[in-house]
């Protein structure tokens, strides 16, 4: 695995490296060892799978607030997505900006998020699908999220957007109810 660090303090790009065979390939998506040298004590404990039927779909930017702030690793199993991730850290250097990353099925390319970070992505492909690994298990009441249209953060989404939940419409803007998070 290759760990580049992001321009968002904590977040990684990580690139793995396939071994083909006559049978295939395997491919290592996480090792506890090289993950403990660029994050100490990072443990996941709960995994998801989400499928995005319609090209052109935007969700998020979803995070969870203390006590159950989490880390996490998303790799994209089919399709192609536009991955986003916003600092909403308050006292972070970076609080407000935002980072991209295209994840795809074909170019082994992961993003490590840490806690107190926004994610967001847009679907590029129909039936996209993503793998996520979390740091915390869900908590509904420590849900939350920023507006994925907010202008202060101004996301430049690559295609024109076909679909967002209401839920994700609902989100708060910077400077308009949004409180950023405390960790």
């Amino acid at each position: 695995m290759n760990f580049q660090p992001a321009p968002i303090q904590g977040l990684w790009e990580i690139t793995t490296t396939p071994r083909f065979d006559a049978r295939g390939s395997l491919t290592r998506l996480y090792c506890a060892d090289e993950f403990e040298e660029i994050t100490p004590g990072l443990r996941f404990v709960q995994v998801n799978h989400s499928v995005t039927a319609q090209r052109g779909t935007v969700r998020g930017m979803h995070f969870q607030r203390a006590p159950a702030l989490e880390a996490k690793l998303i790799r994209c199993l089919r399709g192609s997505v536009f991955d986003v991730i916003v600092d909403v850290r308050e006292n972070s250097p970076t609080f407000g900006r935002w980072h991209s990353v295209e994840l795809t099925e074909a170019n082994q390319c992961q993003v490590l998020i840490p806690p107190g970070c926004a994610h967001g992505f847009q679907s590029l492909a129909d039936n996209s699908q993503l793998l996520y690994q979390h740091s915390a298990a869900y908590a509904p009441f420590c849900e939350d999220g920023l507006a994925f249209d907010d202008p202060r953060v101004d996301i430049r989404w690559p295609s024109p957007i076909t679909e967002v939940s209401e839920r994700d419409r609902g989100f708060k803007r910077i400077g308009h109810g949004f409180e950023g998070v405390r960790a």
